[in-house]
């Protein structure tokens, strides 16, 4: 019926689609497309849906100079040499995993600024503990370790650090929440470790914890600790031979956080030189569970002041 149904043109004449329009109002989507099915002439028909990009931007201001996320150019950058961040949240922007796990990623550093309006709310906080009252309220060997713990002091005061916080912003600062810039994860929690440098003994306590929470959590069916998957370090020791013996635990520490499921990435050496001739710790480690990575430019090259190694860097990332 030509007053009720118009072709308006082919979409696809090989295949014989074409695009109807529904003239008469007076008609439901559902009854009109179902007259149209039951035309013996028609083989198939379906509404003409709205299709979006796949490809999720958040509403941060300072999202648009985020080349590493998404690079447009910008600032006289190579397109497309980034992480492909909003191809990543259209599958999903962090939160827990498939089986309901809340996500914790432990960031280990010199500390964090709890107070950060673009981090405060994805804080990890260990429930089961008490604020300020001396005493180990869920007996997990830790006196007042509300959001982490500070290797140095050997206590749960998290003091401020710019780097640490930087790190924690770059993984999980809140996302689409119309403020300063987004995570590579927008809902996760964070959880700050103290103990970025000093001595091997306050790196590996600082690690400890993250691995006590998670065997903590496994054990208890997640009712305590933390679902701890990831860490990072930007620390280490240059030119030091991670395999000589000298160095061995921390090839056992990435190993023992490894069995609980916990993934670590360390950061190269600042210089340009070769890690496999030079050695370093912690990217110099042979740990399955250590992913070395080097620095690379809104250029898609590799910064001239980072170290790299064809066999001992694993990627190089923004």
């Amino acid at each position: 019926d030509e007053n009720r149904f118009q072709v308006v043109k082919p979409l696809m004449k090989r295949a014989n689609i074409y695009l109807i329009k529904m003239l008469d109002l007076s008609i439901t989507e559902s009854n009109g497309l179902k007259e149209i099915k039951e035309n013996p002439w028609i083989q198939n028909a379906q509404l003409n849906h709205y299709v979006n990009q796949r490809q999720t931007f958040p509403d941060d201001p300072s999202f648009t100079s985020q080349w590493g996320m998404h690079n447009t150019g910008q600032s006289g950058g190579l397109e497309d040499a980034d992480i492909d961040a909003p191809e990543a949240w259209d599958l999903t922007t962090g939160g827990v995993n498939a089986l309901g796990d809340e996500i914790v990623v432990a960031i280990v550093a010199g500390g964090c600024l709890l107070s950060h309006s673009d981090l405060n709310d994805n804080l990890w906080i260990n429930e089961d503990e008490i604020s300020g009252n001396g005493i180990d309220d869920d007996n997990d060997g830790y006196v007042d370790d509300i959001n982490g713990w500070n290797a140095y002091n050997s206590n749960g005061s998290i003091s401020s650090d710019g780097h640490g916080t930087h790190v924690a912003g770059i993984v999980g600062a809140e996302g689409n929440n119309g403020s300063m810039v987004a995570g590579v994860n927008w809902d996760v929690k964070l959880m700050p470790l103290a103990g970025s440098s000093g001595t091997t003994s306050i790196v590996l306590e600082a690690y400890g914890y993250a691995l006590d929470q998670r065997a903590i959590y496994d054990s208890t069916d997640g009712s305590s600790g933390a679902f701890v998957v990831a860490t990072n370090s930007s620390f280490g020791v240059n030119n030091a031979d991670c395999n000589s013996g000298n160095y061995s635990l921390w090839n056992d520490m990435y190993d023992a956080l490894g069995q609980y499921g916990i993934l670590s990435c360390g950061a190269t050496m600042n210089n340009n030189s070769n890690v496999d001739v030079t050695g370093d710790v912690p990217t110099g480690c042979e740990s399955e569970y250590m992913i070395s990575v080097t620095n690379t430019t809104r250029n898609d090259a590799k910064n001239s002041g980072a170290a790299y190694g064809a066999t001992t860097i694993d990627l190089g990332a923004p």
